[in-house]
């Protein structure tokens, strides 16, 4: 069989440890040769019954498994439970329940719930190139994530006002690159003047096109040596070239996912959600990029490697691990 193309073929194909291990392999080392995580040699030893490798070079740990090295590592969980639940996150668009995932693989909904932020994790975007580069226009906007306080609990509501005061929303800051149809967002202290232009000085190139909203705090940008546009709500959403309605239909997309499948989501992880919906939507089939399903899964798996995250991190317990 060849590489999976929908999710039954991939739960069929993954069903296979030989298979999964195979896929590993090619997905880790395009030359399909496995080397050690830890010193880089190429003598290693497959030990079947262990189902690990063996390094033939004298170091501490000499036994590895495929996941060593990857945002999978000192996971119990096997690939075959790992690949089909990288498959759902890539390609469901409004995102995977942990409660669903936990009944769909036979894993506890807390393990389901590691897992997702793990392949979250993968999926973030470390692009350093600047938005707009390509001479393009890029929109920006700014959102408020969180809940209703009418209908929350009390005691949640109390909870939220005393730790974040009146305003108990987080703010988000998105930006879209039109030619590049790449948008990227970041969790921001708050909307000032100061933290937003900052964040526009640091993801988009210089000389170039800005197309926002009214807002005040994005007043007199022209003079961080952009082009800035606006369209004023009140009056108008479309003038000509100029208008947000690109960045603006990616937070539909985020609130629907938040609020149909995740329901409740801490400010402590709300980034790791915005890196699963930023991820799906860059990688969407378009007429000049037709990605499909499979290219998507494909793409993740192919980011998991030289990333962390322990339980602890994600707890908040301890600072994040690097290789």
């Amino acid at each position: 069989m060849n590489d999976p193309k929908t999710l039954q073929q991939a739960i069929q194909y993954f069903s296979d440890d030989e298979n999964c291990r195979n896929f590993m392999i090619s997905a880790r080392w395009l030359d399909g040769i496995v080397r050690c995580p830890r010193c880089g040699s190429e003598k290693v030893a497959w030990l079947a019954k262990a189902k690990l490798y063996f390094c033939s070079v004298k170091h501490p740990k000499q036994k590895f498994s495929l996941k060593v090295g990857t945002v999978l590592e000192d996971s119990p969980i096997g690939l075959d439970k790992w690949f089909p639940a990288m498959w759902l996150l890539s390609n469901c668009k409004n995102g995977a329940s942990s409660y669903e995932l936990s009944r769909d693989l036979g894993v506890t909904q807390k393990t389901a719930w590691f897992m997702l932020h793990r392949i979250r994790a993968a999926m973030k975007n470390n692009s350093l190139r600047k938005l707009g580069s390509t001479g393009g226009p890029v929109e920006v906007d700014e959102v408020f994530v969180g809940g209703n306080l009418k209908k929350m609990h009390a005691d949640r509501r109390l909870k939220l006002k005393n730790a974040m005061g009146r305003d108990h929303k987080t703010a988000v800051v998105g930006m879209l690159d039109r030619d590049a149809r790449e948008v990227r967002t970041k969790v921001i202290p708050n909307v000032k003047r100061e933290t937003l232009q900052s964040e526009i000085l640091r993801q988009v190139q210089g000389a170039g096109t800005v197309y926002t909203d009214g807002y005040v705090s994005y007043e007199n940008l022209n003079a961080q040596a952009f082009i800035h546009e606006t369209v004023n709500h009140v009056d108008e959403y479309v003038r000509g070239q100029v208008h947000t309605q690109g960045i603006e239909n990616f937070w539909s997309l985020l609130k629907r996912g938040l609020k149909g499948t995740y329901v409740a989501v801490e400010p402590f992880h709300l980034d790791a959600y915005l890196d699963e919906q930023v991820f799906r939507y860059n990688n969407r089939a378009t007429r000049d990029n037709p990605l499909n399903d499979a290219d998507r899964f494909m793409l993740a798996v192919s980011q998991i490697v030289g990333k962390r995250l322990t339980y602890a991190e994600l707890t908040g317990k301890v600072g994040e691990t690097t290789f």
